[in-house]
């Protein structure tokens, strides 16, 4: 442990001198006043991640590979250990991230994307204006030849999303060190694997009527390439679509162009294949047995279970972060994060099916980790009774308001009227960051605060209003 403290100790500093310049980058939206005079980007890894990497066969420069998972609201770093493979260090509940599942396509659509990114120093901002951040990258390859356009998508603090994935400034703090010993190690870029869930079988048996589903498998792919391997996966762009440790022979491939045959290796390919047999086996058993076809439905994003019922939920987070001159001071949309999401059931046209009996809220934690309210429960059920009644009345007509970058919840081309299904399994428990949380509002029959919204938050303030906007 103390090798890997020296070792940390003396690189940071060749890690400053030779990517001061391309850290400057001027990144709009999280930019600060652009002087490399921020202490905070040089905060070392601390003592016990550091420790954790020594057990775990790495070092403080060994490579780094970063997973995220919307509905989870997980993020995980992946590192390489002695055997040359990568191997999970550490798992962070995500604070808060915007939108729905599913990849972004426009600019303002509140979208965090979804996809294969590569992250260089030169997105790597230390004066941003949430603490701390890195730009995904986004648009890539993939993202421009479908013409989705977008700018400034981070991974960065201050519990606040319009697209990001928000974390914590402490989680932001160590995440952002780990990468950057990363790059004094000798990295060149690491990448950035966004997912809108767990690539399980489970999962896409759910999922499998969505409309976002052929874009979905396409990702599986990918996970599946890296779950098998444990080597970060080599992602190119031809015809459209994402191929997955192709040999190019050093050329590369035209996204519009029909994909050439394509090399891959023998033994990776199979192995792939494999997995996907064995998926698509489980997932073929889970239909058969009755698993229903849903839809999950936000009203502008969520966060992990572990911060329902705390200041990062309530939007009170204020004098807990380390503010800057220009960061914001309150958790984004509260309101929102008060509604948990609906699973909706749909049928093979991505539409709802027919009520036949009251619609549920998806319960992502149980009841005593969301919220210390004694009014959530009762709220939960009102949701329930008018979702299915609002559902059932106001037939197949999509909303397809357009919206600004505002804090207006997104929905464009909503399927028609059905109900909701409970079907949701259990999370499995993670191996938490230890990153310390603050302490629950009181519970002694006070009311909870009215949340506080911005001019350009959604006006109606009734519990329930976000639903009805949503299906008519």
């Amino acid at each position: 442990m103390a090798s890997g403290l020296n070792i940390a100790r003396r690189n940071r500093f060749a890690w400053i001198a030779t990517t001061a310049a391309s850290l400057g980058l001027a990144l709009a939206g999280c930019q600060g006043d652009g002087k490399l005079n921020n202490a905070r980007a040089y905060q070392p890894i601390p003592f016990a991640t550091v420790g954790l990497m020594g057990e775990k066969g790495m070092t403080a420069h060994s490579p780094i590979l970063v997973r995220s998972y919307k509905k989870e609201a997980e993020l995980e770093i992946w590192k390489v250990a002695g055997d040359g493979k990568y191997a999970l260090l550490k798992t962070y509940p995500i604070c808060r991230w915007s939108g729905q599942l599913g990849p972004k396509t426009r600019e303002g659509d509140r979208q965090a994307p979804e996809g294969f990114y590569a992250i260089t120093p030169a997105l790597m901002n230390p004066n941003s204006n949430f603490y701390l951040s890195f730009d995904t990258g986004y648009p890539n390859a993939y993202d421009r030849v479908h013409g989705y356009r977008g700018s400034f998508l981070m991974v960065h603090g201050a519990c606040s999303s319009r697209g990001c994935f928000s974390m914590t400034d402490e989680q932001i703090a160590e995440i952002y060190a780990v990468g950057r010993e990363a790059f004094g190690g000798g990295q060149r870029s690491f990448q950035f694997q966004s997912y809108p869930f767990r690539m399980t079988a489970e999962n896409m048996a759910k999922h499998r009527n969505d409309p976002n589903i052929a874009f979905w498998r396409m990702l599986k792919e990918g996970s599946d390439n890296f779950e098998v391997t444990r080597r970060e996966p080599k992602v190119a762009v031809c015809g459209r679509r994402y191929v997955f440790n192709v040999d190019t022979n050093g050329g590369a491939l035209d996204p519009n162009a029909p994909c050439p045959p394509l090399k891959v290796d023998d033994a990776t390919a199979s192995a792939v294949a494999e997995k996907q047999r064995e998926d698509n086996a489980t997932i073929a058993d889970l239909v058969a047995k009755g698993t229903p076809a849903v839809k999950m439905v936000y009203q502008d994003g969520g966060q992990h279970p572990s911060f329902r019922g705390t200041s990062f939920a309530s939007g009170s987070v204020g004098t807990l972060f380390a503010q800057g001159p220009m960061s914001p001071r309150d958790v984004s949309r509260p309101e929102a994060l008060e509604q948990l999401p609906l699973e909706i059931e749909i049928d093979h046209t991505g539409k709802a099916k027919p009520v036949k009996e009251p619609a549920k809220a998806v319960a992502t934690a149980p009841l005593s980790q969301r919220n210390d309210s004694p009014s959530v429960a009762s709220d939960e059920a009102r949701s329930a009774a008018v979702t299915a009644s609002l559902v059932s009345s106001k037939g197949s007509k999509a909303s397809d308001k357009n919206e600004s970058d505002d804090d207006t919840p997104f929905y464009k081309k909503l399927f028609g009227g059905g109900s909701a299904s409970s079907s949701e399994q259990p999370a499995a428990k993670v191996q938490q960051a230890n990153v310390p949380l603050p302490p629950r509002r009181q519970s002694s029959g006070q009311a909870p605060a009215k949340p506080t919204t911005s001019s350009s938050d959604n006006k109606d303030s009734g519990a329930l209003g976000w639903l009805s906007s949503l299906i008519r």
